[in-house]
Order: C-alpha cells, then sequence, then structure tokens
C-alpha cells in the first residue's frame, strides 16, 4: 500500500517547501523504495502555461506535455524520476472538471459545494496519480501559506484522506520559519506556534515540523516546538540556509528525517546510498575554477523564470569542476550593438532561452551576432533557435526583411513561420507543441556526437517552427540542420560545426537535465568554454 506524506507551510510564503519535498523524496530513493512527487496548487488558473512569468516563474513541461509548476522541476531533478499530468493539481482544473461534471448531470441535480464535490474531486486526483506509479511513497505538497482561502479546500481534503487511509499510512510535516531577532539575539518559536494552531483548528496535527532558519536551533528551543506544536523532539527539524540546494538532503539525512518518517509510517529503514549524491556536494563546494555564462533573455528580473536552465548550467559546471557565474542580461539592453557588445566582452558562454513576443527580440539577435562572429559557445533553446536562424540568414545569408510571423505578420521573408497545426488553434491554454516528441540526427554532427544517440527524445513548448522553403537556401550558405522529425519535416536542431560551439534547438534540454548527469548540449557548452578558457 502506498504510504502518504503531505507537506504544507506556514508563516511565510518561499520557505522551500519544494526542496523540502524534493530532499525527502531523494533520501527515500537512496533506501531503494519508489518515490512520486505531486504539487497542488490553489490559485484559478487552470495550469500556469497562461501565466506572465514574472508572476509565476518558470513553466515546466513533462514528457506527456503539461504546463505545470517549477517545483515539478526540482522534484524530477532530485529523485530523477520523471513526472506528468497526474502530479500537478490546481484549484481551477479541480474546479473546471467539477462544473464540467455537472452542466452534464453527473450529480444528478444536486446542489454542488466544495463539501463533498471540491474535495472529493482532490483526494481523487491523489489516488489518481497513486494509481498512474504505485509507488511506495508519495508525497504531496500544497502550495500557499497556512491560513489563505485559497488552500482550504486542499487543507481539509488532506484531513479527510488522512482518516480514510488510517494510522500509520500517512503524515504531515509542517514546513515554518523561525526568524532571527539581532537585537535580542533569539530564533522566535511564536510564528511557527501560531501557525501549527491554524493548521490544527483546521483538523491537522502536524507528525514534523521542518524549520527553516538563518541560525541552527538550540536545543531549549527545539524542545519548547516539540512541547507546544505536539510533536516528537527528534521530529523538530532545522532546515538552515545552504550555498546550494543539493546540500539540503544531506543537512536531512545527518537529522533522520528520512528515519523518522518511516517509523511514523510503520515502514523499516534501509541503509541509505547516498554516496553519489555526496561526492556531487564534494564537487559544488571545491570547484577549480569559474565560467561567467550570459542568459540573454526578457525575464531577468526574475530568476526563477529560467531556473531549469540555470540549474542545468550548475549541473554542466558540477561535471567539469568548475563554478558557473551567471550574468544576467536583458536583451532589451542589447538592441544598442555598441551597448551590446560591451555587456559581452566578459562572458565565456552564451545562452538564449525560450520566450514569447516581440520585445526585447532585436537585442537577442545582437547577442547571437555577438557570439557566432567572436566564436564564443552559444547555446538557443526554443526562441533562442528561430532567433539564430533570423540572425543568420539576416546577416549570412544577406536576406531582407527577414522575421518570425510571430513579430510581424508580413515579412518579406517569413524564415519563422507558425506550425501547420497550430493555424486554427483557438484559444492559448495548453494548445501548442507540448511534450516529448522524436528527433533524429545527422550523423557526424555535433548534436550526434554530443547525445552518442542516432534518436534522440525532447520535450517541447512552441507554436512556430524553422519555415521548410528556407532550409536549403540557409543549408547552402552553411547551417547545419542536424536535427529532424522523423517525418524530415521539422527542424529540431541547427548548428555551426566551425565554431567551437554553436548549436540551438526547438526544444527545452533544461528539463531533462540532473544533478549527476547534465543534459549532453548544456555540457557539450561547458565543455567548449572550460576549454577555451584554458
Amino acid at each position: 500500500m502506498t504510504k502518504y506524506i503531505f507537506i504544507t507551510g506556514g508563516v511565510v510564503s518561499s520557505l522551500g517547501k519544494g526542496i523540502v519535498a524534493a530532499s525527502l523524496g531523494r533520501l527515500l530513493r537512496a533506501r531503494g523504495f519508489s518515490v512520486i512527487n505531486q504539487k497542488c496548487d490553489p490559485y484559478i488558473n487552470v495550469d500556469p502555461g497562461t501565466m506572465s512569468p514574472f508572476q509565476h516563474g518558470e513553466v515546466f513541461v513533462t514528457d506527456d506535455g503539461a504546463e505545470t509548476d517549477l517545483d515539478l522541476g526540482h522534484y524530477e531533478r532530485f529523485t530523477d524520476t520523471n513526472l506528468g499530468k497526474y502530479n500537478n493539481v490546481t484549484s481551477g482544473s479541480v474546479y473546471q472538471h467539477v462544473i464540467q461534471k455537472e452542466r452534464r448531470g453527473d450529480y444528478l441535480g444536486g446542489t454542488v459545494q466544495v463539501i463533498p464535490h471540491i474535495t472529493n474531486e482532490i483526494k481523487s486526483r491523489i489516488l489518481g496519480a497513486t494509481k498512474q506509479f504505485n509507488p511506495d511513497f508519495q508525497l504531496i505538497e500544497i502550495g500557499g501559506t497556512i491560513g489563505d482561502i485559497e488552500s482550504l479546500p486542499f487543507i481539509e481534503a488532506i484531513r479527510q484522506f488522512k482518516s480514510e487511509v488510517g494510522i500509520g499510512n500517512a503524515v504531515s510535516i509542517h514546513c515554518t520559519l523561525l526568524p532571527y531577532l539581532p537585537t535580542s539575539g533569539e530564533l522566535k518559536t511564536k510564528p511557527s506556534q501560531h501557525s501549527v494552531n491554524v493548521l490544527r483548528s483546521y483538523g491537522i496535527q502536524p507528525e514534523i515540523l521542518v524549520c527553516r532558519t538563518s541560525k541552527p536551533i538550540p536545543k531549549t528551543e527545539k524542545e519548547k516546538l516539540a512541547l507546544f506544536c505536539s510533536v516528537p523532539k527528534e521530529a523538530v527539524l532545522e532546515c538552515r540556509d545552504m550555498k546550494s540546494i543539493y546540500e539540503v538532503p544531506l543537512a536531512m539525512e545527518e537529522q533522520n528525517m528520512a528515519g523518522v518518517v518511516l517509523k511514523m509510517l510503520q515502514v523499516e529503514d534501509r541503509k541509505p546510498d547516498l554516496n553519489a549524491w555526496k561526492k556531487l556536494v564534494e564537487n559544488i563546494k571545491n570547484p577549480k575554477g569559474q565560467i561567467t555564462v550570459a542568459i540573454a533573455g526578457k525575464y531577468t528580473k526574475l530568476s526563477d523564470a529560467y531556473i531549469s536552465v540555470v540549474e542545468s548550467l550548475k549541473h554542466a559546471g558540477y561535471a567539469d569542476g568548475v563554478k558557473i557565474d551567471i550574468k544576467w542580461i536583458n536583451s532589451e539592453e542589447c538592441v544598442d550593438w555598441k551597448n551590446c557588445k560591451e555587456l559581452m566582452k566578459d562572458v565565456q558562454a552564451v545562452v538564449v532561452p525560450g520566450g514569447f513576443g516581440v520585445r526585447g527580440i532585436e537585442g537577442k539577435l545582437n547577442v547571437i551576432r555577438y557570439a557566432r562572429e567572436n566564436d564564443v559557445p552559444f547555446l538557443g533553446l526554443c526562441l533562442g533557435m528561430q532567433c539564430a536562424v533570423i540572425e543568420y540568414a539576416r546577416n549570412v545569408l544577406g536576406l531582407k526583411g527577414v522575421n518570425s510571423k510571430e513579430f510581424d505578420e508580413n515579412p518579406e521573408h517569413p524564415v519563422i513561420d507558425m506550425m501547420l497545426e497550430q493555424k486554427n488553434v483557438q484559444g492559448y491554454g495548453g494548445t501548442m507543441r507540448l511534450g516529448a516528441y522524436d528527433c533524429i540526427l545527422k550523423k557526424g554532427s555535433v548534436a550526434h556526437k554530443a547525445y552518442g544517440s542516432d534518436v534522440i527524445s525532447e520535450r517541447h513548448r512552441h507554436r512556430y517552427e524553422v519555415n521548410v522553403e528556407y532550409i536549403k537556401p540557409l543549408t547552402d550558405a552553411g547551417l547545419v540542420f542536424s536535427g529532424m522529425s522523423p517525418d524530415g519535416m521539422l527542424s529540431e536542431i541547427v548548428e555551426l560545426p566551425k565554431l567551437k560551439w554553436f548549436v540551438a534547438v526547438q526544444f527545452h534540454p533544461e528539463f531533462k537535465s540532473r544533478p549527476d548527469r547534465p543534459h549532453p548540449l548544456f555540457k557539450g557548452l561547458i565543455d567548449a568554454a572550460v576549454k577555451i578558457k584554458k
């Protein structure tokens, strides 16, 4: 029978519940158990696919084409488990499904209410993931903060669920903040006590407390939290601020977090194999050099908008024993060529990530031009590939009036056009080319050597593609189309093999990188930068 672990948060948002959930998943996986993570988000949007990156951060895309919360990226990276549409639940999707059932008459004219209809649907989503994966452990993180009106249906569903599965089959972990007051030199426990009281008022007694803190928690304060929050002393855990999120599983293991959870769930503990993870953390702590990588985008004020890109670069750096220093470049500041050159002069590698809309595009084109003309290792992702093709068509092929139809409805040379199957699509949510698709690699190409495979599968999220009418003239001008869809109609990878590393892809490789197994394309980028620096 699957055992359930619910993770909630209190006092303030952004406590790192997702990292705690992912870290516990890593510790259970290290003990040989099968684990899945699930995120319940209380917002009314059906999914984050139409939300601004400034509001929500990155949209993480799964193999099955679900547009999900960025925490699923943490779950996949930490547990090395591919997740899907069953692993992200939103209030919007829950209410949408219940209302659709009501419109069909499924409730036989009955009054539709939050309890039991909404809570039943939430519980069915939890069990749906269980049925899909049949894991030993299912970790369910509830977004938001205890006390938020939006989260109440999820909290009530958890209360019911824990009662239904019975004692020993579900536990609750509550993450709180212990603020430090410099004037008194103390960590204060009262906010955490209040947060637990609010959770209790909803019918849930947490069995474990994870306290986010900047200082070590004194024994007396741990005893106070255990006493007033009714949890065992060994179940009051500290989650201190750390330089790398990948240190958190080891810090939790030192406090026997997994052992405490297993004891409460009446499962025999096993000896964990964390040797590879310890080696990873050792590499993180002891870099032998530094590589400065420019990320040129338009959401650079919020690093979470590109979190998987950043983590993928770090993964490649760990493998090469170097620290990755991210230089955020607002592409709008690169529209001026002179300014672009000034901003780019001290970088060893460049990434142009995905995005939507015309804002900042000319700046991205200048960044790509600089990388190409100065042989700076370059990786383009999704829109980054489309921009690379536009730049090449303008400045090497010499065509005038080159653009994408996303930015100009009637360009003289639409080298980027909307995909045929997208032209009659209505609406925005979940309507792009989404999820994993195969790609055939050209033998002997840079991409082929990097992957070491003839066929790859990568995750997509886009509406526009390279116009097939321009593939031949671009190829004749030296641009190599080294990855194509199995039917040969869609361009997936372009490269310039004469440069040290110039690769651009239509997909999102950042979603498949792992801390101890970097993605081949990010590894190739950093390898090239390290080689040049040496």
